[in-house]
């Protein structure tokens, strides 16, 4: 990441709505490239919002040619059910990452708030109006979106050097 425009996605992944945003930096100004939500109907089973995961995400990555992927890392659920859900959404994720031979990053939930709101407690609409804000949008985008776009930024930041955390590949 050094020079040019580097062009990152983020994915901030769900079975039903999973976020997905890519940022591009140039210098030191970011824009977007492209955001939305993967979404999967109430009716699909679980393999099928699964694989229309991985059919998305194939398609983000070839339409906006990110070379990094930034997501959410350890999350922490109560439910045992909801985070096995999870998790199956993230592993196709970053299996879906892996065969493009994109590298991914995670960062922690609260490194992220911090990174954009520079508070790692924030709650969801600040980071959704901070987020428009950065990157020179309205200020209403979907909470997913958001957050997916807020993972590609902290990893943005990260690379620059500007968020000193962990800053590992998966």
């Amino acid at each position: 990441m050094s020079g040019g425009v580097t062009r990152v996605l983020g994915v901030d992944t769900s079975l039903r709505c999973t976020g997905y945003g890519v940022v591009a930096m140039t210098g030191g100004a970011m824009r977007t490239i492209s955001y939305g939500c993967i979404r999967n109907k109430p009716a699909w089973n679980h393999s099928t919002c699964l694989l229309a995961i991985q059919e998305r995400i194939v398609d983000v990555i070839r339409e906006t040619q990110p070379e990094e992927i930034s997501i959410e890392g350890a999350f922490y659920c109560r439910n045992v059910r909801t985070a096995m859900t999870l998790g199956e959404a993230r592993g196709v994720v970053l299996a879906t990452c892996a065969a493009q031979g994109i590298s991914v990053y995670e960062y922690a939930p609260r490194r992220v708030k911090m990174a954009v709101v520079g508070v790692g407690s924030a709650e969801k609409d600040q980071v959704m109006k901070m987020v428009a804000r950065l990157l020179g949008m309205e200020p209403k985008i979907q909470s997913d979106a958001a957050d997916a776009l807020a993972l590609a930024i902290t990893h943005l930041q990260q690379a620059r050097g500007v968020a000193r955390t962990e800053h590992k590949p998966l």
